[in-house]
């Protein structure tokens, strides 16, 4: 059981390292777009918010005028008390010309004061389109969806965590497992417990 889970986790290991890019964009996107005014000093404590947005997309441009991110939302509103951000209905697509596409939908995002996290929960669903072969015979991938139900993005650890469960799906087979974390620095995906799931073995990508 233990070489069983060893190998899976080699195969899938790196296949993951790019939706952690996507997912820390989103953190960066949420703080560009929804910019906290203000604190009001007034002495209220109450939890509630003082602005809000609603049906908005965001697009941003490369030098060539063609679309590389956008971010959708059915809303967001900002809490003065703790300078945190509720966001529901979160659609990011990353569309970089030099990278694979990229879509990230969750039911609700919450952005802490911080910005070091955004949490990401509700039917949270992460689309990469297929890897093409690379320079000297470098295999390819097919394209991935990552789901759960809860995933906490830290941008400047360069990692996403969750405790729930999750399934990665791609072509060669699927895995589930309750808990991951992906670490882009260590360029690890750690598959904590629970592990079950087929993958064949690999082929280059179509």
């Amino acid at each position: 059981m233990h070489r069983g889970r060893v190998l899976l986790d080699r195969l899938v290991a790196w296949s993951p390292v790019l939706l952690l890019g996507g997912l820390v964009a989103l953190t960066y996107w949420l703080d560009a777009q929804i910019q906290s005014p203000t604190p009001r000093r007034d002495g209220t404590t109450r939890h509630g918010p003082d602005l809000y947005i609603e049906n908005f997309r965001a697009v941003a441009l490369d030098a060539e005028g063609r679309p590389r991110q956008s971010l959708s939302a059915k809303r967001a509103q900002h809490y003065p008390d703790d300078d945190s951000v509720d966001i529901t209905g979160i659609a990011l697509a990353l569309t970089d010309p030099d990278r694979p596409r990229l879509s990230v939908t969750a039911d609700a995002g919450r952005v802490p004061a911080n910005r070091d996290t955004v949490i990401l929960s509700g039917n949270v669903r992460a689309v990469r389109d297929a890897v093409p072969s690379g320079a000297g015979g470098e295999p390819g991938s097919g394209r991935m969806t990552l789901v759960t139900e809860y995933l906490r993005v830290e941008p400047k650890e360069e990692r996403v965590v969750t405790d729930k469960p999750v399934t990665i799906e791609e072509p060669r087979g699927i895995i589930h497992s309750v808990g991951m974390e992906l670490d882009n620095k260590a360029r690890t995906l750690k598959l904590k417990s629970n592990v079950r799931g087929t993958l064949q073995p690999h082929t280059a990508a179509k």
